[in-house]
């Protein structure tokens, strides 16, 4: 899913305040291996699957490889996105990683990389990882070599009740910004919340910024931006002047700001209950909607974000990302062995069956039967460009600044200006 790294600072503050003691960070790296006495090897295992059914089909597969390894035990380490983050940024700080963790690649895991932490792959996975889609491969390819294998591949789009677009008078989703504006002001006349978002966690906030960016400046200027550490371009402050806008419309739930995306009550719940008309989400969000709260059956739809008039980029250019698996350097071959099992076509199809995600094996799309699941699928298939979610993109301190900046537009304390100038200065401290 979807997210945001720290910088190692901040990194290390939040992971205090998440209650992150030396006991969470003993156990991994160097001290998985095995138990010479039993001929038992440990691999530690650390994701993000915390929703059902996810958690248990993920657990089932663990127990499933531990029956064709016996002497391989799996340890589990699940934590939520945000938590995960900034103890995995502890534990890059500190040079120790588990032996198998979630990434989503980009410049988190090139930080990663580039201090020595995760394992070459290439070799390790022919000719088996050969056959994974190659656009669920990209965002763990770095200079050539693999440092992950993917397990999913999505994108970010709106999902929405077609119940509650009708009783506002909503016939179909809008392609366009200005035809999203309408549609949010149709909503809230028929008393109905438009739009569910976690205010709490930045991360989904900044999913409006990014396309919006991408829609107004092109996917393109935002990859310049990257590169010459320079986000002042007419069209990135634009984006943040559309989602101004947006804001002032007071589209979202009550409470907003102080709402985490998974919770009971969070932004998921507030959507899967029917009491906000959408949200801006990756492939998974029928899922966690159905997990926190009831999940919306046949109403639920999914349309791309819209184009902006008088943007230079397409509504065919998509952002999303997926889940990939990473080793830590030095892991043993029964790590290897168990990213091959979880990439295979038998894993890949009861992940797709199961837990909704999208195929990364070709063979097992058979397994896709969700009409919102095939239309994802679609718009991926049709992309003309695809942006990396930039809390991972970037390096951790620019993404964390991007989600602060972002989260302060949204609750009126920065300007459109002032977040391209922050994330500017940010990005130039880190040269």
């Amino acid at each position: 899913m979807g997210d945001r790294e720290l910088s190692r600072r901040g990194f290390l503050a939040a992971s205090a305040a998440a209650g992150l003691g030396m006991t969470a960070l003993s156990g991994c790296g160097g001290d998985s291996g095995g138990d010479s006495a039993s001929g038992t090897t440990t691999i530690e295992w650390w994701n993000i699957s915390t929703t059902e059914p996810t958690k248990s089909v993920w657990a089932a597969l663990a127990k499933k490889f531990e029956a064709r390894n016996p002497h391989v035990k799996l340890k589990i380490v699940q934590l939520e996105n945000d938590a995960y983050k900034a103890k995995m940024t502890a534990l890059t700080a500190s040079g120790k990683l588990p032996d198998v963790f979630h990434t989503w690649g980009g410049g988190v895991l090139r930080q990663q990389v580039d201090a020595g932490l995760v394992e070459d792959l290439t070799g390790r996975t022919r000719p088996w990882a050969d056959g994974l889609l190659p656009v669920a491969k990209e965002p763990y390819l770095l200079d050539k070599k693999v440092y992950a294998a993917p397990f999913d591949i999505g994108m970010v789009g709106f999902w929405y009740n077609k119940a509650l677009f009708r009783r506002a008078g909503v016939d179909t989703p809008p392609t366009t910004w200005t035809g999203f504006l309408d549609a949010v002001g149709k909503l809230k006349a028929a008393k109905i919340t438009p739009i569910a978002l976690a205010g709490k966690e930045k991360w989904p906030g900044m999913y409006y910024w990014a396309y919006l960016a991408m829609r107004t400046a092109g996917i393109d200027a935002l990859r310049k931006a990257s590169d010459t550490k320079d986000f002042s371009d007419p069209g990135i402050v634009a984006a943040g002047a559309h989602l101004k806008e947006l804001v002032q419309l007071q589209p979202f739930q009550k409470g907003f700001l102080g709402a985490a995306y998974s919770a009971p009550t969070g932004q998921a719940a507030t959507v899967g209950n029917g009491k906000a008309a959408m949200e801006l989400m990756g492939q998974w969000a029928p899922v966690v909607e159905a997990d926190a709260g009831k999940g919306l059956g046949s109403d639920l739809g999914f349309f791309p974000f819209p184009a902006v008039e008088g943007g230079k980029g397409a509504i065919t250019e998509v952002f999303g990302g997926g889940g990939g698996h990473a080793l830590r350097r030095g892991a043993p071959q029964a790590a290897v062995d168990f990213l091959k099992f979880f990439a295979s076509e038998a894993t890949d199809l009861e992940l797709v069956k199961k837990t909704g995600v999208l195929p990364v094996v070709p063979a097992a799309e058979s397994g896709l039967s969700d009409p919102n699941t095939k239309a994802v699928q679609a718009q991926l298939k049709a992309a003309t460009g695809f942006q990396l979610y930039l809390d991972q993109a970037y390096a951790p301190a620019v993404g964390q600044e991007v989600n602060d900046s972002v989260a302060a537009l949204i609750a009126g304390s920065k300007s459109p200006e002032q977040v391209a100038q922050s994330i500017t200065k940010t990005a130039k401290q880190e040269q």
